[in-house]
């Protein structure tokens, strides 16, 4: 049955592309209002592609932001499993333009590598999708099993319309299991199951001190600095060992087994010196790299800010200054306990003289993972294999998809990650691309998949 689908693909392939080109054209950037419309075009254009695909079903779901795309598929039967398939049509803005090499919003295609802004975060993986499903309606006139689509306009912006929206209608988005193609491999060409992500927090801290920015001869050494403040706040936090020192931070974190380190052991090794550009790797002390972006917990600061920024000097002592903080967590982790542990930290470590500020943001997630020999995980496993020609390895991700821990909440289903993503495919930054064998593998393992259901 696969090769008939398959062949559809082949034949198509340049159509299909052009088709994909059109959609990543559309500059659905969810974190500016400016882009509004280009968004609601982006949303409007996968209703079109999914009612010429023939789901009997399509919708398009208004909510208090962006709308999420719905449609229903359910002519395999009753006997055949519902699959949920989540994606995204909203991208991160392009800035900064000066960087990219060519028009974020103007396909092109050079060295095997399709650049644009969504083409692998998650355009390009979403329409893989929409496009293998297409090749089954065209070639065989049905899909082996019932498929409920939900993709949604505000994953860049933390999807919080669609959590509203899945425990509204918790029946509609209902299924046996969930797929997503929001994620990557290890590396290129090599095929790669995700059996977890890790669980996210974020938030804000300002320091502040005098009411006005002041002059710091004048009262330098009378007057706390807030950015020397925030300063030792934030180096307080962690040591060189990267051992977090927030008292209770670690609660709850799953330890690594020795079969799970074995596991990761055998994952291909990224040189993060070679592809990051840094002059040494770093991890927390008694694990590897690899074990500590995948498994272990973190604590990063984003962004700091506050004084003057401009050309020159200006003598002063500023008013604030903040740090914008996310961590990563492991199973076992509560968001909630972490934040407030680490506020604890803070009032305990904070200098006199100031005043601090924590922002905790409300739509957390915590860590997800599946047993990597569960059946739905073992048919991609051997999906992923035959396309692409090489064993399948299994890999934690650092990470994180919030809406893999809601579906996980809501409806306690499985979660198969299907990406098809590669770490040179910058996301999130200029340049972003997506490897066409990627591409034509990535649909040929859908196929395979999706076949193995007809049995």
């Amino acid at each position: 049955m696969s090769q008939e689908v398959l062949n559809y693909l082949q034949e198509n392939r340049e159509h299909l592309l052009d088709r994909l080109k059109e959609f990543l054209s559309i500059p659905s950037v969810s974190t500016d209002s400016e882009y509004k419309d280009a968004v609601r075009k982006a949303a409007d254009y996968l209703i079109t592609y999914l009612r010429d695909i023939g789901f009997n079903q399509v919708e398009l779901q208004e909510t208090a932001g962006h709308p999420i795309v719905y449609a229903h598929y359910d002519q395999a039967g009753k006997d055949k499993p519902t699959v949920l398939i989540y994606g995204h049509y909203d991208v991160q803005p392009a800035d900064p333009l000066e960087e990219w090499d060519s028009d974020p919003f103007k396909p092109e295609v050079r060295n095997g590598r399709l650049y644009a802004r969504g083409a692998s975060d998650d355009k390009g993986q979403v329409f893989m999708h929409l496009a293998v499903l297409e090749a089954f309606m065209k070639t065989k006139g049905h899909i082996p099993l019932n498929i409920k689509v939900c993709i949604e306009g505000e994953e860049e912006i933390g999807s919080e319309n669609l959590y509203t929206m899945l425990e509204e209608k918790k029946e509609l988005y209902a299924a046996d299991f969930v797929v997503i193609s929001d994620s990557g491999m290890v590396a290129e060409n090599q095929p790669t199951i995700l059996y977890g992500l890790k669980g996210s927090t974020a938030l804000e801290l300002t320091v502040t001190g005098p009411k006005r920015d002041l002059h710091s001869g004048i009262y330098g050494g009378a007057v706390r600095n807030p950015i020397m403040a925030l300063s030792h706040i934030l180096s307080s936090i962690k040591n060189e060992d990267e051992e977090i020192l927030v008292k209770g931070f670690y609660d709850g974190a799953e330890k690594l087994s020795f079969e799970e380190r074995e596991l990761i052991q055998s994952v291909p090794g990224e040189d993060y010196v070679q592809t990051t550009g840094v002059p040494e790797a770093v991890s927390e002390k008694g694990y590897t790299a690899k074990e500590h972006t995948m498994a272990r917990p973190t604590f990063e600061i984003n962004g700091i800010y506050g004084g003057y920024q401009g050309e020159g000097t200006k003598t002063i002592i500023p008013t604030s200054a903040t740090a914008k903080i996310t961590c990563r967590l492991v199973p076992g982790q509560d968001p909630v306990h972490v934040q407030q542990c680490i506020e604890k930290h803070i009032e305990k470590v904070k200098p006199s003289g100031v005043t601090v500020e924590l922002k905790k943001e409300k739509f957390s997630a915590k860590a997800y993972k599946v047993e990597p020999n569960h059946p739905l995980i073992q048919k991609a496993a051997e999906s992923y294999t035959r396309a692409f020609g090489k064993e399948t390895v299994y890999a934690r991700m650092g990470g994180s998809i919030p809406v893999v821990e809601w579906l996980d909440t809501i409806y306690d289903v499985p979660v198969v990650l299907l990406g098809f993503g590669t770490p040179e495919d910058r996301l999130h930054s200029p340049n972003e691309s997506f490897p066409l064998s990627s591409f034509d593998k990535g649909m040929e393992t859908l196929v395979y998949y999706w076949t193995s259901f007809q049995k």
